[in-house]
């Protein structure tokens, strides 16, 4: 009977979304949109992008910036991060009480910081006394200029939730940097001026308790977790060569010696006009916001677009494994090499993650979860770490107590033996392409949505509209580019496999916790 009641669900949430999609798309084509988008690149290399949305008296934003982690210097390793915190700390005229008095008692900072490093760095013949010394230099010159800091320690956040801004965020990850957030629709010129600011008057304010800050939260995510760790040697142990095997939360010993020129270096190098991207979303017209953000974001000085090549991973040659023996919920990881986002395959992979983790039909849910019942969770994903230059193509599942890694690995190279062998039904492609329009459906459905896809695309590929175009190329995927693609990329020597196995608990040891009990993340694509 619940297998019954489960087909019928099953088919009334299929009728409903085709449904949905018939009434939706003839609204959220492309045709719809280019009408009600208008794109307009600075003269100083800027791209704007005005979406009119009128549903609400609100719009949302999103900045692109072409710079992640991968871009940062190496000994520097987690500088784009670190710069993104500092993007909220306000400007030469936000947050500050004197802003020439601070100027000054900033570049004392770095000066005493400077000494202090180079004592501390130095391989042979260090001075403890002197490096005291320095050290409570830095730290009197650090409080000198936080008196002239604003009381409020998040000026810049003050004001935008006090003139109704919600959602203020941003993120870091290994291929870019974002920001966003919402206004009403009468504060359009408020937010312009807000936001070209900061990228134009950036102030690295109070920048080493906001290192302590992000060193702090690299000890949660990361040295604390698991997961974390294991994500973090995995990868590393995946990309020899390319930068992807360095985290977007850095290394400690980089966190503990980076600067605030580094980071004034870094936005001076990445954060230019020509690789930014700006997008407005919401109850705007083009004609009027059009030339309000072009007063603002046009001030932002024009330099040349920055040297962006990396080097190239070799192809990989043998299997590579990495293996944590942890007090913790066991965990089985694989990934294999795979090209990046403007290959003409990138949508057989996405149908490939579609059909082996899309829900509790998904082939690795019903192999591993619910038929053999060895594993809580199990799925396939692609962009691990990132998608912007070659990356993996990866596989997890986490074991129910009394079961091993080795089972999963055993079972999910089953799952794809069967995808290499046999063509995937009918029914299964048509499910996976209706879900793909089903998804992009979803992604329009906010204008905080809307503005990151079209930012996005514009980004990577000179043209939004790449963001509609994407629905049709996995229409023209086939049963046999499944199967010729799960044959060149799923081979044991293209396969780097991460295991975390339990470990129990030393004799004498406070073993109070529970060996399923597991930590709260699992992998997944991105960054920090």
């Amino acid at each position: 009977m619940r297998f019954r009641i489960s087909v019928l669900q099953t088919v009334i949430v299929c009728f409903v979304a085709c449904l949905v999609l018939s009434t939706l798309t003839f609204a959220q084509d492309l045709a719809s949109f280019e009408k009600r988008t208008t794109i307009k690149k600075l003269p100083n290399g800027l791209t704007i992008i005005v979406c009119e949305r009128p549903e609400a008296p609100v719009f949302s934003f999103f900045t692109h910036v072409d710079a992640g982690s991968v871009q940062d210097p190496m000994g520097k390793t987690g500088l784009a991060h670190m710069f993104e915190h500092m993007a909220f700390k306000g400007t030469d005229t936000i947050g500050t009480r004197d802003y020439a008095g601070e100027k000054a008692a900033l570049a004392k900072v770095e000066t005493a910081y400077g000494e202090y490093l180079a004592e501390r760095d130095k391989p042979v013949d260090r001075d403890e006394q002197k490096l005291k010394q320095f050290e409570q230099s830095w730290k009197d010159a650090m409080a000198t200029a936080d008196k002239f800091s604003a009381p409020y320690n998040n000026e810049f956040g003050k004001i935008v939730e006090g003139e109704g801004g919600e959602g203020m965020n941003a993120f870091t990850d290994y291929d870019e940097t974002g920001y966003h957030y919402s206004f009403p629709v009468n504060r359009l010129e408020l937010w312009a001026y807000l936001e070209s600011e900061r990228f134009i008057h950036p102030v690295m304010r109070q920048f080493y308790k906001e290192r302590n800050v992000v060193i702090e939260e690299r000890r949660m995510r990361t040295d604390s977790n698991p997961v974390g760790r294991l994500l973090e040697q995995f990868t590393e142990e995946a990309f020899a060569a390319h930068p992807y095997h360095r985290p977007t939360i850095g290394f400690m010993s980089d966190l503990n010696s980076f600067s605030a020129t580094d980071a004034q270096n870094f936005f001076n190098t990445y954060y230019v006009p020509s690789n930014m991207v700006v997008v407005v979303v919401g109850a705007v017209k083009a004609s009027e916001a059009m030339p309000v953000v072009e007063k603002y974001f046009s001030r932002i000085p024009s330099r040349p677009k920055p040297d962006t090549a990396t080097t190239t991973e070799p192809p990989q040659g043998s299997e590579r494994t990495v293996v944590l023996h942890e007090q913790s919920q066991p965990l089985y990881l694989e990934g294999y090499h795979r090209p990046d986002y403007r290959s003409k395959d990138d949508q057989v992979y996405d149908a490939i993650a579609d059909l082996m983790s899309q829900g509790r039909t998904s082939r690795l849910y019903r192999a591993l979860v619910r038929d053999k019942q060895i594993a809580s969770d199990s799925a396939g994903f692609t962009g691990l770490p990132g998608n912007k230059y070659p990356h993996l193509f990866a596989f997890y599942a986490f074991p129910i107590p009394g079961h091993k890694p080795e089972e999963m690995a055993t079972a999910i190279h089953a799952e794809i033996e069967r995808l290499k062998k046999e063509d995937i039904t009918d029914e299964e492609l048509k499910m996976i392409k209706t879900r793909a329009k089903a998804t992009l459906i979803r992604s329009l459905g906010s204008n905080e949505g809307l503005a990151f896809a079209l930012g996005l695309n514009q980004s990577r590929y000179d043209d939004w509209r790449e963001l509609f175009r994407s629905v049709d190329r996995i229409e023209n995927v086939t049963k046999s580019d499944i199967r010729r693609v799960a044959n060149e990329i799923f081979v044991p020597e293209n396969r780097t496999v991460g295991i975390i196995q339990f470990a129990p608990p030393p004799p004498g040891a406070n073993q109070g916790g529970q060996p399923g009990a597991g930590p709260e993340g699992q992998p997944q694509g991105g960054g920090q």
